[in-house]
């Protein structure tokens, strides 16, 4: 009886075990299967990678941009083709030579200047990108030199077209006082003509030959290009505009105010005279607007590290239209006027460093002209 259980019980645990394992086995098919997939994936993956390497490296080969790999130290690990005609000592092994130019990754696309085959200057211009957190990068070289050269171009015919455009416009300013002079000049030669009025005619020829002169000195000074590197205390040249504009301003019938607000011995960049004709040429430009019996305003004061001398009037003031081209050279706003006064006033403040706007002035209602200069020293 105990042998039949024990039987039984054997028979019982085998069966089991038989289960199991047939359960074990189907499992480790099923494993299989995917491991057999999973597998399969993996090679197709790298397969597309492979692939996707192979374009690249194409890609890299192909591209007309040069492409550099470097080390976070600096080095050259790989350079495509197109770098390596541009850069031919940068070979992979080499270090990025930091004398010529910094490797800073993700700085923005500074131009390298190289000497090119035909003595000229090629230009090329260095991109960096950060690869990894280790400090690799790549360096994207664009050769810009026939940019550059369209550009120098273009400057240069912009250049010669201003050029001729002035050129132009100086001849129609140098027109009319000629012609006024020579139809004087042609009065005094007649044998009838009284000695009263022929002293009469020699003087209006002196005033137009006198006109012909300032407009040259004017177009000189506006032409001249050198920098002005002299200092200038902005004090004594104020008064000294102040005590050069009041006489006009009384045969005017305009009243001028003047202000100064300045730190002692304040200064400026410049040659004086250029200066000085500067601001009056601002000066000038208000009387010639205000109307008689009008105001004048003249200021300069000092803030934020800046020089800033103030012109306004009580006249029609300055169209919005007309405040870009109002300091153009030959461009003017009143019959008679040179067009320069303005363009020169601009331009010395540029030379000084500083700049000049015009705008609607809030007191006196007609143009308010600034001209801002940064103060050297206070000596």
């Amino acid at each position: 009886m105990r042998l039949e259980q024990a039987f039984e019980q054997f028979n019982e645990l085998s069966s089991r075990l038989i289960g199991a394992y047939q359960q074990l086995e189907e499992q480790v098919a099923v494993l299989g299967g995917k491991l057999a997939a999973a597998n399969e994936a993996l090679r197709a993956e790298a397969a597309r990678n492979e692939a996707l390497a192979t374009r690249l490296s194409l890609l890299l080969e192909a591209l007309p941009a040069g492409v550099l790999e470097l080390d976070r130290a600096g080095y050259v690990v790989s350079a495509n083709p197109a770098a390596q005609a541009l850069l031919p000592t940068l070979v992979p092994g080499k270090r990025w030579p930091q004398e010529v130019l910094p490797f800073v990754p993700g700085d923005d696309a500074p131009l390298l200047r190289l000497p090119a085959d035909d003595g000229q200057t090629r230009f090329l211009q260095v991109q960096t990108c950060p690869l990894r957190e280790d400090g690799a990068a790549l360096v994207l070289l664009h050769d810009v030199t026939p940019l550059n050269r369209l550009h120098e171009q273009l400057a240069q015919q912009q250049r010669l077209a201003s050029m001729g455009q002035m050129a132009a416009s100086l001849a129609h300013q140098l027109r009319t006082p000629l012609s006024t002079a020579l139809l004087y000049a042609a009065n005094l030669q007649r044998d009838d003509l009284p000695s009263a009025e022929r002293t009469r005619f020699a003087g209006k020829v002196v005033d137009r030959v006198r006109a012909l002169e300032s407009l040259v000195q004017n177009m000189l000074g506006f032409v001249r290009s050198e920098d002005e590197g002299g200092v200038v205390a902005a004090q004594p040249l104020f008064e000294e505009l102040v005590a050069m504009l009041q006489p006009q301003c009384e045969r005017a019938g305009i009243a001028l105010s003047t202000h100064m607000a300045l730190s002692a011995g304040v200064s400026v960049r410049g040659e004086r005279k250029a200066l000085l004709s500067a601001w009056v040429a601002l000066a000038e430009n208000a009387l010639s607007f205000a109307p008689r019996g009008g105001q004048v305003k003249l200021q300069v004061t000092e803030e934020g590290g800046c020089l800033e001398f103030l012109v306004e009037d009580d006249g029609p003031g300055v169209e919005p239209a007309l405040q870009a081209r109002i300091f153009e050279p030959f461009f003017s706003g009143r019959v008679g006027g040179t067009g320069l006064g303005l363009a020169i006033a601009k331009k010395q403040a540029e030379r000084a460093g500083g700049g000049i706007r015009v705008g609607r002035s809030t007191k006196l209602g007609g143009a308010a002209f600034v001209m801002a200069l940064p103060v050297l020293a206070a000596t």
